[in-house]
C-alpha cells in the first residue's frame, strides 16, 4: 500500500494547493509514482461530460494525472448534497471514500490526499479531515496561513486530536518583518507543545498577484484602456483619496499596486499613470477626461471602470487579492519552488514512511 500524506488547513484559502502541487512535483522529481485525491470536492465542475472537483481537475493536470473523478473525488457538495444532508439525509460516504483511496493507492508509490476548507469542514455528514485521515491511517501535514495572526492554539488543539497522525504544521504567507517572531516565539512554542514545524513559508507578493482582465472580472467592471495590456500583474492596490502630497509618498513605496481612485479624481489619476501603475481602478462609473484616457494609452496603463463606490471596491480588492486561485504558470513554477525550498522534505518522506 502506498505511503500517504494529508494536506489540511487551519481555514479555506490557505494555500492547499500551492503546498500540494509542490510537495507532489518535488516528490515525482525524486523518482517516486505519485498519486492525488480529494476526497471532499466542493467546487464541482464538469469536464468532458463528467462531474468531477474545479481543484482537483487543475491539480491532476499540473502532476500530469489522469484518474477517472469518481475515484479522485468520490465525494461532491452540490446544492442537492447539501440539501439531502441537513435535512437528515446523510448517507455513510466514508466506506466510499475508503474503497476509492485503495484502488488509487494500489498503483502508486504515495498519495497526496488534499483537504477542503478547514479540518472541519464536512463535519455536519461526517466527512471531515479528522476523520478521513484517522480512518486513511494517513500522516497529516496542517497548513496555517498568516492573517493578523496565526492559529497556535487550534494546531495544538489538532494535535490532541491527531495524535500521531500529526506529521507536522506548515505556516504560510509570513512576512519578513514577522519571522523572527515566528522563529524566536512561535515554532518554540509549537515545538514544546508537539507541534513539529515542518516549513515556514514567507510571504510572496507574485503569490497573491491578479491580472487586470481578471481583476476587472472579479470586479464586475471594465477594461476601457489599454486593453491589449489587460495581462499585467497586479500585486497590490491603494485608494486614492488623499491630497496628491501624501498620495505620491505611499505611491512611492508600493509600485506594483492598482491604484483605486473616483472618476473624478484627474490630479490623482494622472500622479498614478505618470508613476507607471499596473492599472487604474475608477469608481462610480465616472469616466476620465480625455487627457487621462490619451495618456493611459501612450503609457499602455489600463483603466478599469467600475459601478461601486471606492470603500466598496477596496474591499472587494482585499478578499480577491487574498483568495486568487493559483492558476498562472508562472505562479505554479513560483508556489512549486517556495515549497521546495521552505519544508522539511527529509522528514516529511520519513513522517511518511518512504
Amino acid at each position: 500500500m502506498a505511503a500517504g500524506i494529508y494536506v489540511g488547513s487551519t481555514a479555506g484559502y490557505s494555500g492547499k494547493n500551492m503546498v500540494i502541487m509542490g510537495l507532489g512535483l518535488r516528490l515525482q522529481k525524486d523518482g517516486y509514482n505519485v498519486g492525488y485525491m480529494k476526497p471532499v470536492g466542493a467546487m464541482p465542475q464538469e469536464r468532458g461530460g463528467v462531474l468531477g472537483d474545479e481543484d482537483a481537475f487543475f491539480v491532476q493536470d499540473v502532476l500530469g494525472l489522469d484518474e477517472p473523478s469518481n475515484l479522485v473525488t468520490p465525494v461532491l457538495v452540490t446544492q442537492d448534497f447539501k440539501v439531502r444532508a441537513f435535512s437528515g439525509q446523510c448517507e455513510e460516504y466514508m466506506p466510499g471514500i475508503v474503497d476509492a483511496y485503495r484502488q488509487l493507492a494500489s498503483r502508486h508509490d504515495v498519495m497526496v490526499v488534499a483537504g477542503s476548507g478547514s479540518m472541519y469542514s464536512g463535519r455536519y455528514c461526517n466527512v471531515d479531515g479528522i476523520r478521513v485521515v484517522k480512518e486513511l491511517g494517513l500522516k497529516a501535514i496542517i497548513i496555517d496561513r498568516l492573517h493578523k495572526e496565526l492559529n497556535y492554539d487550534y494546531l495544538v488543539v489538532l494535535k490532541d486530536t491527531l495524535g500521531d497522525n500529526l506529521a507536522g504544521v506548515v505556516l504560510n504567507d509570513i512576512p519578513a518583518n514577522f519571522m523572527n517572531e515566528v522563529e524566536g516565539l512561535i515554532k518554540p512554542f509549537l515545538e514544546r507543545n508537539g507541534v513539529r514545524v515542518v516549513g515556514v513559508i514567507p510571504k510572496d507578493p507574485l503569490m497573491g498577484a491578479i491580472k487586470v482582465g481578471d481583476l476587472a472580472e472579479r470586479l464586475g467592471g471594465k477594461v476601457i484602456s489599454a486593453q491589449n495590456k489587460s495581462d499585467k500583474v497586479v500585486e497590490n492596490f491603494l485608494i486614492g483619496t488623499m491630497q496628491v502630497e501624501n498620495f505620491m509618498t505611499h505611491f512611492r513605496k508600493n509600485k506594483n499596486s492598482a491604484v483605486i481612485v473616483g472618476g473624478d479624481r484627474s490630479d490623482v489619476q494622472l500622479v498614478a499613470l505618470e508613476g507607471n501603475c499596473p492599472c487604474l481602478v475608477l469608481t462610480g462609473n465616472l469616466y476620465p477626461n480625455d487627457i487621462i484616457l490619451t495618456r493611459s494609452e501612450v503609457l499602455n496603463i489600463p483603466i478599469v471602470v467600475v459601478r461601486d463606490d471606492t470603500y466598496t471596491v477596496a474591499k472587494k480588492m482585499e478578499v480577491i487579492l487574498s483568495r486568487h486561485k493559483l492558476r498562472d504558470v508562472i505562479k505554479i513554477r513560483q508556489g512549486a519552488q517556495l515549497v521546495s525550498s521552505s519544508i522539511d522534505f527529509a522528514y516529511v518522506k520519513e513522517a511518511a514512511g518512504l
